[in-house]
């Protein structure tokens, strides 16, 4: 079994979502979003990220972590200011010693939904149907743990394709 992190970065809201993977069974541990005061400044913004996602990290322990890649919007201001909370969602768990993998929105939404032009409501509904029981509370969450099930399959993926090259 091994535990996964996933992270959907933003400034105001960070979700995350934390998942057990034992062989094809996946299990919901925890999830959630971390905001911010869009008040206070970008870098007090930035440091609230980094320590609450470095205690989320400490507190349940994933050996893995997964971002997802953020797409540049018309707005220049608010495009740099993901990329500043993205850097932090990057280099948290790499700080932390975890290996860190990026995925884009697209081939998350296909690994979960079967379809890289699905809607937030479809990725929600799939993640439900994927993690029995979970209760998400607010779509960064969702997509998190969507981007966390998107790494366990394409890790399952990578195991597959290196077992068959050792045993050729």
């Amino acid at each position: 079994m091994i535990r996964l992190m996933g992270i959907d970065p933003g400034l105001r809201f960070m979700g995350w979502g934390i998942i057990d993977v034992d062989g094809n069974r996946l299990k919901h541990v925890a999830s959630g979003v971390i905001a911010t005061d869009g008040q206070e400044s970008v870098p007090l913004r930035l440091c609230e990220l980094h320590g609450k996602l470095q205690n989320l990290i400490r507190e349940y322990a994933p050996a893995e972590a997964a971002v997802e890649e953020t797409y540049v919007n018309r707005n220049g201001s608010s495009t740099l200011k993901l990329g500043y909370a993205r850097g932090v969602a990057l280099l948290t768990p790499a700080y932390e010693g975890l290996p860190v993998a990026e995925y884009g929105a697209m081939m998350v939404k296909k690994s979960v939904v079967g379809t890289g032009a699905a809607t937030k409501e479809q990725v929600t509904m799939m993640v439900k149907r994927l993690l029995p029981g979970v209760a998400i509370h607010k779509a960064d969450a969702s997509d998190a743990l969507a981007v966390a099930i998107c790494h366990a399959h394409h890790r399952a993926s990578a195991a597959h394709v290196a077992l068959g090259k050792r045993m050729a």
